[in-house]
């Protein structure tokens, strides 16, 4: 006569869908790939190399911290890398010290600072309202928004960078002591916005069902609203940060990092089909292909190569969403 099997001790499959569904998958595939490229990567564990990665993740954290946003009211941005150049151009033009509107004055970085932040809100307004008001694919509104914005940075300094930046912006970005507890900061705010307030509910609901949420009360045209202008906020935010490291404004920054933040973000476990996200999720995915990228480039593997590896995780990453989502109901 058998035995049967003892139903306490976990199978293999239960074991498998816990690890999907847990919340630090991502992190501990950051250890993992961490311990197994240091051995065969030469300075991938040094100090510096830590400095620099940190320094790289902040900017791009905040970015993927508005797709986030985005992704959970059921949305899509594809116009932060235009808002990112496009106000890194127009920061540059407010506060150079050779042309630009406030040479010379003490007051031309926080201003620059300021003109950058509301430039980017007004364009996810834009963004917003096309998608509310118009009704019209978030897809479409933010593609168009990206390349408009795009030729517009590009227009307005005629393809070439602003140099000459002030001293007190430049520090801003290129010392990882003030740019990331920047970001930590922010990300704590945008934290607390999504976990702790009654707009981090309706975020979720309108996420999970708009129709349902309109019905029993909530705001919905509104908050989408306010997702895409925090979105663009968040963009200008970061472009202060890669702007001020660059100490140049660039009508091209940020054009290669689309692909980097909505993988982080839907990596990080945000659901491309709505409802579903946190910011340490955001955190871990910003993480994991930050120090993919770090330790590739120290390899040194071609640009291509790069690009193709980093495809390749970001596809099995949507692949992940759609088998936890369909799946697990998770």
């Amino acid at each position: 006569m058998n035995v049967a099997a003892d139903t306490g001790s976990p199978s293999g499959s239960s074991r498998l869908t816990a690890a999907l569904r847990s919340e630090y998958l991502v992190l501990f595939l950051c250890a993992g790939l961490f311990g197994g490229l240091a051995p065969f990567t030469p300075g991938l564990a040094s100090t510096d190399n830590f400095l620099g990665l940190f320094g790289n993740l902040a900017p791009l954290l905040l970015v993927a911290l508005g797709q986030t946003l985005v992704l959970i009211v059921g949305g899509i941005d594809l116009s932060v890398t235009s808002i990112i150049a496009l106000t890194s151009v127009v920061g540059a033009l407010v506060m150079n010290r050779d042309t630009g509107w406030l040479a010379g004055s003490g007051a031309a970085a926080p201003v620059a600072i300021g003109v950058m932040l509301v430039l980017g809100g007004l364009i996810g307004a834009g963004n917003g309202l096309a998608v509310t008001k118009l009704r019209m694919p978030a897809f479409m509104v933010t593609l168009t928004a990206l390349m408009f914005f795009s030729g517009l940075a590009i227009w307005l300094t005629q393809s070439k960078n602003i140099g000459n930046l002030p001293t007190a912006f430049t520090e801003l970005g290129s010392r990882p002591a003030l740019a990331l507890p920047l970001a930590a900061l922010i990300a704590g705010l945008v934290h607390l916005l999504l976990e702790r307030s009654l707009y981090g509910r309706w975020l979720r609901a309108c996420g999970f069902n708009a129709r349902t949420a309109h019905v029993s009360g909530v705001p919905v045209e509104a908050v989408v609203i306010a997702t895409y202008v925090a979105s663009g906020v968040l963009a200008a935010a970061a472009s202060v940060l890669y702007t001020g490291r660059l100490e140049t404004g660039s009508p091209v920054l940020g054009q290669r990092i689309l692909l980097d933040v909505i993988g982080a973000t839907v990596l990080g476990g945000t659901s491309l089909f709505g409802g579903k996200g946190r910011v340490s999720w955001t955190f871990f995915g910003v993480l994991f292909l930050s120090l993919l990228d770090n330790a590739l480039n120290l390899l040194g593997l071609s640009h291509f190569t790069i690009m193709m590896v980093k495809g390749g995780v970001i596809l099995l990453a949507a692949l992940l969403d759609t088998a936890r989502t369909r799946w697990f109901n998770a």
